[in-house]
């Protein structure tokens, strides 16, 4: 029944459409989540360029051999942070590839879903 009363017969392709739409949901949401992951880690492999470029622009205002030390533990920092944003990059952009696929062979299998995704 629905909330105006009346009884709807539901058939089997009305119930395969409204479960392949759950999935595409669900394909779409973990879309939105590895695109937040590639935001983070273009993010964080912009960081370490900013921080190197303020180092580079200020360098001849202190003497390298006098903060090695310093300067040592900044660039590891940075290759660090960028390897880490390289790292959520390629992750975040495979992922959307795969979940594209995902959602391509779903669209085969309704002509309405495909309707639908165009």
């Amino acid at each position: 029944m629905n909330t105006a009363g009346t009884s709807e017969k539901v058939t089997g392709d009305d119930t395969e459409t409204v479960l392949l739409s759950n999935e595409i949901q669900l394909l779409l949401s973990e879309k939105r989540t590895s695109l937040s992951v590639l935001r983070t880690g273009i993010a964080v492999f912009a960081l370490p360029m900013s921080v190197l470029s303020i180092l580079i622009t200020t360098s001849r205002l202190y003497d390298a051999e006098k903060v090695k030390g310093f300067l040592v533990t900044v660039l590891a920092l940075s290759l660090g942070l960028v390897a880490l944003g390289a790292y959520l990059v390629v992750r975040a952009l495979n992922k959307l590839h795969a979940l594209d696929h995902l959602v391509g062979k779903l669209k085969g299998k309704s002509k309405a879903i495909a309707d639908l995704l165009t």
